[in-house]
């Protein structure tokens, strides 16, 4: 048991909501402060709230050594941004660096997001897998056929969005929640052979796609409702070595003028979701 979290208003009604602590899916509040009583899967388990500091995946190397690797990322993939608008965090930056921590074996997702200077201003982490389910994705590809969550997090940890791929054995859809698990909207897959189109969703009405003309080129397009295109995303090649021997993947996101939510998290989710929750699709 823990004093009341402020980021949990004590307003809120007794319930289990999205663990704070990225360490399971689900944690009761009992209306006053965190409980120890936690769940993933509908299983049900305890775990002290206050059990360690929430894990923010960041890099081991020199923080000068990775910001010249970032920059030389934001040239390769065409340049520093525009400048629109105050940058204010990960949710707001026009230009966004993406690097997966190198695995040779990768038994959960997790990678670091910077800014197209090099200072890392957030991570994405899978949450609520079990070791039973780790263990299953170093000898089977079954996994990509699993529910999938990831939490998007500002560089304290404090939750900025959460996104879920529900099971699925043909095509995929994201729920993009805000950190309160109110749902934003979802990326919807929309074929399965030929072109790559998701459809951004937000109360079931199509507000924008996401679109490539396949997995290898790995130039993905995002365009508004119009058609008009309000973002891009390009893979960097970071050697031959990391690219044959490791599972991470490092690409550059751009997002080309200020966008007003629900597009503006939609796009954000997108960009942060298409090398884990999308592309499992690519093995399918």
């Amino acid at each position: 048991m823990t004093e009341h979290d402020p980021a949990q208003p004590a307003a809120h009604p007794a319930a289990w909501y999205p663990d704070p602590s990225g360490r399971y899916e689900h944690r009761w509040y009992d209306g006053i402060q965190w409980t120890d009583q936690v769940s993933t899967n509908g299983q049900a388990t305890t775990d002290p709230a206050g059990n360690g500091p929430t894990h923010v995946p960041t890099s081991l190397r020199n923080d000068d050594r990775v910001a010249r690797q970032v920059q030389g990322q934001v040239t390769r993939a065409g340049g520093p941004g525009s400048g629109t608008g105050a940058f204010d965090g990960l949710l707001d930056a026009d230009v966004l660096v993406v690097n997966q921590k190198a695995k040779l074996i990768e038994v959960s997702n997790e990678y670091m997001v910077y800014d197209e200077h090099g200072t890392q201003v957030g991570a994405v982490r899978q949450v609520g897998q079990s070791g039973l389910r780790k263990a299953a994705r170093l000898l089977t590809n079954f996994d990509q056929y699993l529910t999938h969550r990831l939490e998007v997090t500002d560089t304290g940890g404090r939750t900025l969005l959460r996104l879920t791929r529900p099971a699925k054995v043909f095509k995929s859809t994201v729920i993009v929640e805000d950190a309160d698990g109110t749902e934003i909207g979802r990326i919807v897959q929309q074929n399965m052979v030929g072109k790559i189109r998701f459809d951004l969703e937000a109360n079931g009405v199509s507000i924008g796609s996401l679109k490539a003309q396949n997995w290898r080129a790995w130039d993905f397009q995002i365009t508004d409702e119009s058609g008009t295109e309000v973002a891009r995303i390009k893979k960097t090649f970071e050697g031959i070595a990391r690219a044959l021997f490791t599972t991470a993947d490092n690409y550059v996101v751009r997002i080309h003028r200020p966008l007003q939510d629900p597009l503006r998290s939609l796009v954000v989710a997108s960009a942060l979701s298409v090398d884990t929750a999308l592309k499992q699709d690519e093995n399918g």
